[in-house]
């Protein structure tokens, strides 16, 4: 069953996310090659807990990490080692926190030194895919049709589409109702309500869209090997448009990136 938020719930929520926001901001400053996820992975939690706010993915499930890091071919799900980060590489950060009783949970893929032209324009197709899933999040239409969007658009350029994991619902706890996939048919699927809030995350493979599950339990791999991208964001339904909860500026203004691909999605300013 869907759990709609109230304004002043959504407005919670929209602090739990912006506190991810900052966390993966904190992230750009630091990932570079010759990092190791683990390193960053201390830095996070530290991060998190300094501001007040839990660590969301460690001890759920038995997730043993505050952040899940994915590099290269993992696509998501994988577990911070002592393996330097190497040029040319790409590593997905997803991260969650608990705050006002609430959950915030994104992903950003980053790009380290110099990465290969063909596997730029996976990243940049999937992060466009983000928001083209993002603009069918409105009254009237139904989760499907947010993932036929996703679909359509990144197989267009021949790449594979995850199927065994999806986006969801969020409140106070990680997961809730619906599961929001990215791909599907228009038209099917649970209709979205007034106040609802949801994380959308297209998982977007360059190669096969098929997956397998490493020796580890969690990390989650591309079963030809070629890399995979990942980009999520927090919305929320407010008057019957997204309104986005999260924010990648923070990883800009470190980056660098002059953006206006959110501005769209916000009904309230965003306060840096």
């Amino acid at each position: 069953m869907i759990i709609p938020k109230t304004s002043e719930e959504i407005e919670l929520m929209r602090l739990s996310a912006l506190m991810v926001s900052k966390t993966l901001g904190m992230i750009a400053t630091e990932i570079k090659e010759g990092v190791t996820t683990l390193e960053l992975d201390k830095k996070a939690e530290e991060f998190i807990r300094d501001n007040g706010a839990i660590p969301g993915f460690k001890g759920l499930y038995g997730c043993p990490s505050t952040l899940l890091t994915s590099v290269n071919e993992q696509v998501v799900h994988g577990l911070p080692t002592n393996r330097p980060i190497e040029d040319g590489d790409i590593v997905s950060v997803d991260c969650g926190v608990l705050m006002n009783e609430f959950y915030g949970d994104h992903a950003y893929t980053f790009e380290i030194g110099n990465v290969a032209p063909e596997t730029k324009k996976l990243l940049q197709v999937t992060k466009e895919s983000l928001y083209i899933g993002i603009r069918e999040f409105k009254s009237g239409n139904r989760v499907e049709d947010v993932g036929n969007a996703i679909q359509k658009y990144t197989e267009s350029f021949g790449y594979g589409v995850v199927r065994e994991l999806v986006g969801h619902g969020l409140g106070k706890k990680m997961h809730e109702a619906p599961e929001m996939p990215n791909y599907g048919k228009r038209g099917r699927g649970k209709m979205f309500i007034e106040g609802m809030v949801v994380a959308i995350e297209p998982m977007i493979n360059m190669g096969t869209k098929n997956i397998k599950t490493l020796k580890d339990g969690w990390t989650i791999v591309t079963r030809d090997n070629k890399p995979s991208a990942h980009f999520e964001h927090n919305v929320a339904l407010v008057n019957g448009k997204p309104e986005l909860l999260s924010t990648f500026q923070y990883i800009y203004n470190v980056l660098g990136i002059t953006s206006n691909e959110e501005d769209e999605f916000r009904q309230k300013p965003l306060i840096l």
